[in-house]
């Protein structure tokens, strides 16, 4: 194993965005997630409450949901972040949060609608989800020792290209073998396999163990290839020592505005990106009537553009650096929050279309392919900003106050969604808080140095 090269050690470490680009790609956005406002609607409906109603309803409940997630998330993310950089240990933690990716997206299965229960599902899925975003973190933490500072962008950017196209290849297997259509039929014309009975929801459901079984084939290349670098400075585990070196980074962030402004920034423009992640494909199947099968078709575009222009971006990133990569991605995805707001199965911006017009839908593809374009070289040039931006020495909680400043405020998108989705009633209205979430993070990008300010993490060291 001391023989692994530097070129097995980064493929290791790209395998990890191929295992966990499915809850992103199957569950929380194209098959789970409207999955779980179908049956919340339906549940809704038949106790007497309008379909206008339910579905606005069924967004709220999942928007609460990844509030309490988030708000999980951001509570530990840092801590846990300064005990693994105090402890000079990563891979005991991806190995755990690894375990709680497995066991959330697993018991998915059981949600049944004869059975199903709001609350113990959004427990399951938060436990995966939970164990997803502990995990990236510490995995993320490992980037700046697999190259050279002008390498990193291109082999973030590469590394979440091979993330997508994992994601593309799990949800095609979705779609081919197990999600029933309206015929009862998958999409290469069998019936669902394993005999899954669509009328149990067990053609959509299968979905959870789907992704726990990905991840855990995935992640063997990982922890085959990936090692991490030996630190002359480990100490033993001190608790006590993990919290003080935090609260002097956190005491610290003032003097080094760049780096807070960024870390603000972020908080605002993934919260947003986020948002239209995890309300996709539920507005899809609420305001253009779509089903789950031509949701996981439009996830699909969505995540072969995220592919090749987290690629590209990665080569911008390179040339360039990651702040312009930054600005031109937030630019796009907000307006395209504006532009997806405009659409409806009756008007385009207000404008009528005629009965069963395929404008909105395919005006909707269209800004599929844009949020999987921006999103995919934003997410990409985010991961190296990071490094650009932190002390050389306290990398894992860097991406632990990178987490924080993702999660300190993920409830928000959710939240207000949930909000306006509650008092509108209207699925439409709840997105509008997505596009002023981009606009505040743009504006706060002005405080950024593209370079970040080392001298000053030197100064502090010493």
């Amino acid at each position: 194993m001391a023989d692994i090269s530097a070129r097995k050690r980064i493929w290791g470490w790209w395998f990890f965005d191929w295992a966990s680009q499915p809850y992103n790609t199957l569950l929380l956005t194209f098959i789970f997630g409207p999955y779980f406002a179908k049956v919340v609607t339906e549940l809704l409906t038949e106790s007497g409450m309008s379909a206008g109603e339910a579905k606005a309803q069924a967004q709220a409940f999942w928007g609460y949901g990844l509030t309490v997630s988030g708000i999980c998330i951001a509570l530990l993310a840092p801590i846990l972040g300064a005990v693994a950089d105090s402890t000079g240990k990563r891979m005991p933690w991806i190995w755990v949060f690894s375990v709680m990716y497995v066991v959330g997206s697993f018991a998915l299965w059981y949600t049944a609608p004869a059975q199903f229960d709001v609350t113990r599902t959004l427990i399951f899925f938060g436990i995966g989800l939970i164990g997803m975003e502990f995990a990236t973190i510490f995995t993320n933490a490992l980037l700046p020792s697999l190259g050279s500072k002008e390498e990193l962008g291109k082999i973030s950017g590469s590394g979440w290209a091979f993330g997508y196209i994992g994601g593309v290849l799990a949800l095609a297997i979705m779609l081919l073998l197990f999600q029933a259509g309206g015929s009862g039929k998958t999409m290469a014309g069998i019936a669902p396999l394993f005999g899954l009975d669509p009328a149990t929801g067990a053609d959509t459901r299968i979905v959870g163990p789907l992704t726990a079984v990905w991840y855990v084939l995935a992640m063997i290349p990982f922890f085959l290839w990936v090692r991490e670098m030996p630190d002359p400075n480990h100490e033993p585990y001190k608790v006590g020592k993990a919290l003080r070196d935090l609260g002097k980074t956190i005491k610290g962030l003032p003097k080094h505005v760049s780096l807070l402004s960024y870390l603000t920034s972020s908080m605002f423009y993934r919260d947003a990106l986020n948002g239209m992640y995890t309300f996709g494909g539920i507005y899809a199947f609420g305001v253009l009537e779509w089903n789950i099968m031509m949701v996981g078709i439009f996830g699909i575009v969505a995540a072969l553009t995220g592919a090749l222009f987290a690629w590209i971006g990665g080569k911008a990133d390179t040339a360039f650096g990651p702040k312009p990569v930054i600005v031109v991605c937030i630019l796009v995805l907000l307006g395209t929050a504006v532009f997806v707001v405009g659409l409806s199965r009756d008007a385009v911006f207000g404008v009528p279309v005629a009965e069963g017009s395929a404008l909105p839908d395919i005006l909707f593809f269209v800004a599929g392919g844009l949020i999987g374009a921006a999103g995919g070289a934003l997410q990409s040039a985010s991961r190296t900003m990071v490094v650009r931006q932190s002390n050389p020495s306290r990398m894992t909680e860097a991406f632990g106050l990178y987490a924080l400043s993702g999660k300190a405020t993920t409830f928000l998108a959710p939240m207000l969604i949930a909000v306006v989705s509650d008092l509108s009633g209207n699925q439409r209205l709840g997105i509008t808080p997505i596009a002023g979430l981009f606009l505040i993070g743009l504006i706060l990008l002005i405080w950024v140095k593209p370079q970040g300010d080392h001298s000053k993490w030197s100064e502090q060291s010493s």
